[in-house]
């Protein structure tokens, strides 16, 4: 004869709070790699309205040959062609962190 076995339930509250956990790690990391970022490029340098205005300009354009120019030469710094303003080691740095958390991009 055949038992019937009884599944443990899921703990839905333990599984929300590792969630929440999780989503604030995520947080943290993409917070802290954006300001590297802003030091990396020498953005640094900019008054904090200065990089405002040029983050809120960026936000609002349409226009899609300017986002696509902006891209191609945000890809190029990350190759490490356009490296003027720091003295950054060269390599293919795609925005991902290494460590032992890095397991998603951010």
């Amino acid at each position: 004869m055949m038992e019937k076995i009884m599944r443990r339930p899921r703990d839905f509250d333990a599984e929300l709070k590792a969630l929440n956990e999780k989503a604030a790690q995520l947080k943290t990391r993409k917070v802290k790699q954006f300001g590297e970022l802003v030091i990396a490029t020498g953005a640094d340098t900019l008054s904090i309205e200065e990089l405002t205005g040029a983050l809120v300009t960026i936000a609002a354009t349409n226009d899609p040959q300017k986002r696509e120019a902006w891209a191609t030469k945000g890809l190029a710094f990350f190759q490490g062609k356009t490296r003027t303003t720091r003295n950054q080691p060269k390599g293919n740095n795609q925005g991902s962190a290494k460590g032992p958390d890095s397991n998603t991009a951010a």
